[in-house]
């Protein structure tokens, strides 16, 4: 059976990733530089969310529960923005990188989760070529897609169907001072049986519930710097 493609929804990128992501795949976001991790977490977000509403499984985010990032949990509103619900999303701690993989392979072969969210930050020995193809296997097998948000940490070589370099970009400016939406400059290191190299600069559109083409702008404003920040608050306090 044909495996099921997650189009990002910016016509010109998903043509050329031949209609879109694997959607029972193995993918990979790693941070540019050091200041883009969040950015690097919050495009993975919303591939999540987009797998999420073509999907209706939940989405399970697995990160450490040590380190920086832990001190700061999930953005509520942020997270609403992307479509993503609290009743949807489960969000689990692990103590090091060993449990992280674990967890994050067993949550994969069963089947309950869409989506499977890694975030890692910093270098992982752990996660090798092996470790990568046993995620890809299993997410083919049960048609879970499984992202890793990898900051602080160079591309290596795994089993991922694709694997990207995430920037913060200028977000696109809009009428009426509007709130202007987080934007991400992102070139293609590796497409699996597709070609490698697209740069592109995608917007979320949070009425769509997906990303647009933020390159080749007709309006002639100029655009508002905004990083992304999905992970700034303490809890979530969004119903749903």
């Amino acid at each position: 059976m044909p495996s099921v493609l997650l189009a990002l929804g910016a016509e010109r990128v998903d043509a050329e990733l031949g209609g879109g992501l694997k959607g029972d795949g193995l993918h990979e976001f790693y941070a540019a530089r050091g200041e883009d991790g969040i950015s690097a977490l919050g495009f993975a977000l919303g591939v999540a969310a987009r797998r999420q509403a073509q999907d209706g499984r939940p989405l399970l985010w697995l990160r450490l529960s040590k380190g920086p990032a832990a001190r700061a949990l999930p953005y509520g509103p942020g997270l609403a923005e992307l479509g993503l619900s609290p009743r949807q999303l489960a969000l689990l701690l692990l103590p090091d990188g060993k449990a992280l993989l674990r967890a994050g392979l067993d949550a994969v072969r069963s089947g309950a989760p869409g989506v499977v969210l890694l975030d890692m930050q910093g270098p992982c020995p752990l996660l090798d070529l092996t470790a990568s193809r046993r995620l890809a296997l299993a997410a083919e097998e049960t048609g879970t897609m499984v992202l890793l948000a990898r900051g602080g940490a160079r591309p290596a070589p795994s089993a991922a169907h694709s694997r990207w370099e995430v920037a913060a970009a200028p977000s696109p400016a809009r009428e009426g001072n509007m709130p202007d939406a987080p934007a991400f400059a992102l070139t293609l290191l590796r497409h699996r049986g597709g070609r490698d190299g697209l740069a592109c600069t995608l917007a979320w559109d949070r009425d769509g519930g997906l990303f647009c083409d933020a390159q080749g702008r007709e309006d002639g404003q100029a655009p508002a710097s905004r990083p992304f920040h999905p992970v700034a608050a303490n809890d979530w306090r969004e119903a749903g």
